[in-house]
């Protein structure tokens, strides 16, 4: 029997999910998480064979200690993921430290955290990136600035979702960032692309082949989103275009990527810049790990599936039946606390009752870049789901 560990399955909450399915076919799961046991939920509990409480899983001794006792009890670990981008390098040094050759390892950091580390192998596989320039001071960004113009995107180089990501629009903001950021961040500055952001999210096999491939579309800047307090809004695709189909298998094949579930953003091209002309796909970057909080839940209201289900056959026996249900678009919606919506949250969620599949309070940890209070539903059409947009942020 296969040991599985699963570092943090109790967050993002939805992640029992995968440990459902994982014992389900047949692994022994074995959790290590920060929250105490009797808190978990039920349904995590039965889907967890055993579950080692640590006092804080930024602790590696404490976590690497939780490894040491399950191999003690189970004996060898053939897996260990948290599936949660915040935890990749962890990880990966738990997979170095105790020899568990599935999985990303120490040594492959470098092209799949660090920014400026992705573009080399997005070029690789023919897709255009941002020029970029890793932060040094003024005079040196601004050499840089010249060849590309203002405005510049600035963000740490490891960085999760838009957390300290800026727009630079001029000298003074430029000079008022390098004196404020921290010094121990290594930031990098890219150009500024007028686009959307489309991604390409599969579940990978051990030959490099996906068993099931979808995309969301973000039509507004997450950067805004968690810069301004803004609502949130994205929606996983009805089908996938086959422009993002064909840049995503191509970057899984540059990046080598096995085993895993992935999600890959791309800029598409809203007017004609030097990255290209509109329409055109370019590189954003690579995260290896499914799209965040419930876009896995998402992707299966929008293709009759189980996403949970696809990634723990991958995990067991590296197939898994491909989806054959209708396809939706599934758009979330995200408001912020104390807006002063036209429609209340009772009222939204009547006009749409049919078509509501979630309505649930966001985690804190998540709030920033996703609203306070999200909704998500089904519809056939792109017209159906504008109007839901429409009404989930219209304003008194």
């Amino acid at each position: 029997m296969k040991n599985f560990v699963f570092i943090s399955p109790n967050f993002p909450t939805n992640y029992w999910k995968f440990c459902r399915e994982l014992k389900n076919n047949g692994l022994n799961v074995l959790g290590v998480g920060d929250q105490p046991y009797e808190e978990l939920m039920p349904e995590l509990k039965d889907s967890l064979n055993e579950y080692y409480k640590v006092s804080s899983l930024e602790n590696y001794d404490e976590v690497y200690r939780a490894v040491a006792y399950f191999i003690s009890r189970y004996g060898r670990i053939d897996w260990l993921e948290s599936n949660n981008e915040y935890w990749l390098e962890r990880d990966a040094m738990l997979r170095v430290d105790f020899h568990i050759t599935s999985g990303w390892q120490v040594d492959d950091l470098a092209r799949i955290k660090y920014k400026s580390g992705m573009k080399e192998y997005y070029q690789r596989a023919g897709i255009r990136t941002a020029r970029w320039h890793i932060v040094d001071d003024f005079d040196g960004c601004m050499a840089f600035i010249k060849e590309v113009g203002f405005p510049v995107i600035v963000k740490p180089d490891n960085g999760v979702g838009a957390s300290h990501t800026y727009k630079l629009d001029d000298e003074n903001e430029l000079a008022a960032f390098l004196s404020e950021r921290d010094p121990g961040v290594r930031f990098i500055m890219e150009e500024f692309v007028t686009a959307e952001v489309n991604s390409y999210d599969a579940i990978i096999d051990s030959h490099g082949e996906p068993l099931f491939e979808t995309g969301n579309v973000t039509p507004y800047s997450i950067m805004d989103i968690v810069n301004n307090g803004d609502n949130s809004l994205y929606y996983i695709v009805k089908d996938l275009a086959e422009d993002v189909r064909a840049a995503g298998r191509a970057a899984v094949k540059s990046f080598g990527v096995k085993s895993r579930f992935v999600h890959f953003e791309f800029f598409r091209l809203t007017k004609d810049q030097y990255m290209g002309k509109s329409g055109d796909v370019v590189a954003l970057e690579v995260n290896m790990r499914p799209c965040g909080g419930f876009s896995p839940d998402m992707m299966n209201y929008a293709n009759s599936t189980d996403v949970y289900k696809i990634w723990a056959d991958m995990i067991a026996f590296d197939r898994s039946t491909k989806p054959t249900g209708e396809h939706f678009f599934c758009p979330f919606a995200g408001r912020r606390d104390g807006k002063p919506f036209a429609l209340s949250h009772e009222a939204f969620a009547a006009k749409y009752a049919a078509q509501m599949r979630m309505m649930e309070r966001i985690p804190d940890a998540l709030s920033d870049a996703m609203g306070n209070q999200m909704f998500i539903a089904v519809f056939p059409t792109e017209e159906e789901m504008n109007a839901f947009y429409a009404d989930a942020v219209r304003c008194e």
